[in-house]
């Protein structure tokens, strides 16, 4: 499929208020990932520009004092009417953001119900977050991994960085099992100022370490996202009679009762899932499930609002933690 810039309304489907979303079927038929990764972007910032979040497409990071010459529509008047003091929203063009996208690219990233797989919709996610990024002038990186890591950029923003980034993406998945430990591990290790780590995983893989090493990272500074992607299929699971299926990792057939199979599926993953979000609790990381038949711009707007709470949070903290300075202070 051939895009045209002027045809993008065409293959778009309403999604939300004020927003034009890209049909996720018709967005894969797009080969080049820079421009997949493009046309959502320019169609999300679109989309907010026409609905009720206009000037969201900036993402908030703190406050700072106001001065002389600062846009007053920007100054906060109920954190004045709480600190009686003039404090002015910053944004993320402001300041720097020193982002590392952690893409599963093992064997299970090949499943897929649809015309595409978990793989190709977890590359155009990342290359999303990634343009959208380097729009706002931040600093991207990549760790694409399977059982090893097979790429790591460190990241940068510089001219041909952001496509380097993509080619890296485009490789298919390989390997047969996901070890979630070593990217983690390498981000950790070789990472010494504080970011936002993204993951983006079916997260279909044994949890035992995943606690102890989100945690090692939480410990160094590091926000972490978790953006976990499966397809439809793999929430359901509708199966009518028995057959013999290929475990994709593993390579195992294995002969399945379409009842029993069901019952236990559903049973196994329920408890995977809730663990997994008991542990992105427990230290504090954001936790989302993205399935594939949703469309891209909707991951975005989740991301940057869970980005933007945060903010929020940490800077309700500091305040408090400011204003009991001040008392300690006083007189």
């Amino acid at each position: 499929m051939r895009f045209v810039p002027g045809n993008r309304h065409a293959m778009a489907t309403k999604a939300g208020p004020g927003s034009a979303w890209v049909d996720p079927a018709a967005l894969m038929r797009i080969q080049n990932l820079e421009l997949r990764a493009k046309v959502v972007v320019e169609g999300f910032l679109h989309g907010l520009h026409r609905s009720p979040y206009h000037g969201f497409s900036v993402e908030f990071s703190e406050y700072r004092h106001y001065s002389p010459g600062d846009e007053p529509r920007y100054l906060d008047w109920k954190l004045y009417a709480r600190t009686d003091r003039y404090y002015v929203k910053r944004f993320e063009d402001e300041t720097n953001v020193r982002c590392y996208l952690l893409v599963d690219l093992s064997r299970s990233m090949a499943y897929g119900s649809l015309a595409y797989d978990k793989a190709q919709y977890a590359k155009t996610a990342a290359a999303t977050l990634a343009f959208f990024l380097a729009r706002q002038r931040d600093a991207v990186g990549l760790i694409t991994f399977d059982e090893r890591i097979q790429e790591y950029l460190p990241a940068r923003f510089r001219p041909g960085h952001l496509h380097r980034l993509m080619m890296a993406l485009e490789q298919a998945p390989s390997g047969t099992s996901t070890n979630l430990a070593s990217p983690i591990e390498q981000i950790a290790a070789t990472v010494r100022k504080r970011g936002l780590v993204v993951l983006l995983s079916d997260m279909l893989a044994p949890l035992d370490l995943l606690e102890q090493n989100l945690g090692y990272l939480r410990s160094r500074g590091h926000e972490v996202v978790v953006l976990q992607v499966l397809d439809p299929a793999e929430q359901s699971l509708k199966w009518d009679q028995a057959a013999v299926v290929r475990d994709l990792e593993t390579g195992r057939r294995l002969y399945v009762d379409p009842v029993a199979a069901q019952r236990d599926y559903h049973q196994r993953l329920t408890a995977h899932l809730d663990t997994l979000r008991q542990i992105c609790a427990k230290r504090s990381i954001d936790y989302s499930i993205m399935t594939t038949d949703q469309p891209l711009e909707s991951a975005l707007f989740d991301f940057l609002h869970v980005r933007l709470h945060r903010s929020r949070s940490v800077l309700r903290r500091t305040t408090v933690q400011r204003g009991a300075g001040d008392r300690s202070r006083a007189p």
